[in-house]
């Protein structure tokens, strides 16, 4: 039977049942349920008393306060993503798998910030001061005036921050923290919950910018309730493939800039490094393109990058021909297989197929359609010309879409060199690229086959 004041919170969703049971009936998790405390201890913070009900008073759109000026950190990479700096009063969100480099990418930014003039504070409940002091010293940062604490009690670091005037203040991680206004261990959804409004209520109430670090589930979800990710003014994922130094900061939420904006970073003996021209670094180094790889034109955010993607078309040894994808949807690449066989007449149903894209980059977008290119390359054994770039989106029936942001795609592509574009038909200028356009994927078919470009 269950104790007074007691619920049963999953820890998955953070849907609230009046019964434990194995299996949460909002998520399907199994063994998620936990049992939490309703009321709070004895000596517990208490909510402040409701005001009483004196009507709403309006306001216009405009407004003769300036907006604050962004707090630059010095992280070029880092405050791209963030649109321009971190804005003072706004609250941040930053997860990644362990490991990925998440304290390493703060501490760069507290360093940088702090040698700027900027006050900063860096809370860690994961590590000891000691830890972060060595860390500093291999990055170099051993001398940035940055104020360390460690410590988990939220009570404590909320009085602390309302006496202490800061600019931005970073608490690695939210998972860590506990309120003894609830029962529940550090982690749980309540505790999260609980912490993470208390901070980002800070911050809306004229205190610093606040960074707060999340850990992600094993679907790469944010741990705990997913209203954390409402509460802050931005969601920055931070990314990276296992055996590749390459890492991928994204935002997926920004309410003070671009979302899906990307900054990349190289990890190294000395921590991260920032990469000022991604493109160079996903594209391969060999002079002679094989049979099978295209160069694609992607749009990240607001920046182009050139990325090298890869197929392999080969006689299937087995029963089931395989289907093996690297940072692209399998199931777009199982629509392109289709209209492949459908329209074109090639017959992928005894052949393994392999995509990947070089570097660790995911590409999402639509206009990586034309990277079909690779399949009919590896399919037909004809490369592509070493300067050429590929994009544009393929429908259902065959034909090949204009996607947009042409333009820019078209002027990276020159910028480091290539001189050719296999492109859907374009209204705006090569920019000195020799343009083959195709408005069909059977003519994009008989260009790589016979090796007609231009």
């Amino acid at each position: 039977m269950a104790r007074d004041g007691a619920i049963y919170v999953c820890q998955s969703c953070g849907a609230v049942h009046g019964k434990w049971s194995g299996q949460c009936a909002a998520c399907g998790q199994w063994n998620s349920i936990v049992e939490e405390s309703r009321s709070a201890p004895p000596g517990a913070l208490k909510p402040a008393p409701a005001s009483r009900s004196r009507g709403l008073t309006f306001e216009t759109l405009q407004s003769d306060t300036p907006e604050p000026a962004r707090i630059v950190t010095g992280v070029t990479e880092f405050d791209r993503v963030c649109g321009g700096g971190v804005v003072p009063g706004s609250a941040l969100l930053l997860s990644g798998d362990p490991g990925v480099g998440k304290s390493t990418l703060l501490l760069d930014v507290a360093g940088r910030a702090a040698l700027r003039g900027a006050r900063v504070a860096y809370i860690s409940g994961e590590e000891a001061i000691e830890q972060i002091r060595s860390r500093a010293k291999r990055m170099g940062l051993e001398k940035a005036p940055v104020q360390l604490a460690s410590a988990t009690a939220l009570r404590e670091i909320l009085g602390t921050l309302k006496r202490e005037q800061f600019d931005i203040v970073i608490v690695d991680s939210v998972q860590t923290l506990w309120s003894d206004a609830h029962e529940s261990g550090p982690g749980s959804v309540t505790q999260v919950r609980a912490c993470a409004g208390e901070l980002v209520r800070l911050a809306k109430a004229g205190g610093p910018a606040v960074i707060l670090v999340g850990h992600v589930t094993k679907d790469g979800q944010v741990a705990g309730p997913r209203v954390v990710e409402h509460m802050v003014d931005a969601v920055l994922s931070f990314e990276g493939e296992r055996g590749y130094p390459f890492r991928i900061l994204r935002a997926g939420k920004n309410r003070f800039g671009a979302t899906d904006e990307i900054g990349v970073f190289e990890m190294g003996d000395a921590g991260l490094t920032e990469v000022s021209n991604p493109s160079a670094l996903f594209l391969g180094e060999g002079k002679d393109r094989a049979a099978g790889s295209v160069v694609f034109a992607g749009i990240e955010g607001s920046r182009p990058v050139l990325v090298e993607m890869q197929a392999l078309v080969s006689k299937s040894a087995y029963g089931t021909p395989r289907r093996a994808v690297v940072g692209w949807d399998t199931g777009r690449l199982a629509m392109v297989l289709a209209v492949l066989e459908a329209r074109c007449g090639f017959g992928f149903g005894d052949q393994d197929v392999y995509l990947n894209v070089a570097g660790g980059l995911r590409i999402n977008e639509p206009a990586a359609d034309l990277a079909a290119a690779a399949l009919i390359s590896s399919a037909t054994d004809k490369p592509l010309p070493q300067g050429c770039v590929v994009f544009g989106e393929i429908s259902l029936s065959g034909e090949v879409r204009a996607v947009g942001r042409a333009e820019a795609r078209l002027r990276e592509a020159g910028k480091l060199g290539f001189d050719h574009a296999l492109t859907p038909s374009l209204t705006v200028k090569g920019d000195g690229l020799k343009l083959t356009s195709v408005s069909r994927l059977t003519e994009a078919v008989d260009r790589i086959s016979q090796s007609r470009y231009g």
